[in-house]
């Protein structure tokens, strides 16, 4: 059965690093900032993020197509547009389903 545990979010990062790194609150949330904005700046010019033992997030170029709406069935198009997806690493997967 899976379990909702609540969310992590930038400020447990940088609290993680205040503790176990000593940096002050200002350094620690200056730095968790720092990396998600490499990694969001690196995706809008096109590339793929990879973290070691962790996993990538793959950006993926979508044509132009047809879909339909599924409550009125009405074809309609669907303009190209860049997607991302998340590829957890194998290590990642593993430690994941020990926590079942």
């Amino acid at each position: 059965m899976m379990r909702s545990v609540g969310t992590l979010t930038r400020a447990d990062l940088a609290e993680t690093i205040n503790r176990r790194m000593g940096f002050s609150r200002a350094e620690s949330l200056a730095l968790v900032e720092e990396i998600l904005g490499k990694m969001g700046d690196a995706m809008a010019e096109g590339q793929n993020v990879k973290i070691s033992g962790f996993g990538s997030f793959v950006l993926r170029d979508k044509k132009e197509r047809i879909g339909r709406n599924p409550k009125t069935g009405v074809e309609a198009a669907i303009t190209p547009r860049r997607v991302m997806t998340f590829r957890a690493s194998q290590k990642l997967k593993d430690r994941i389903s020990e926590g079942e």
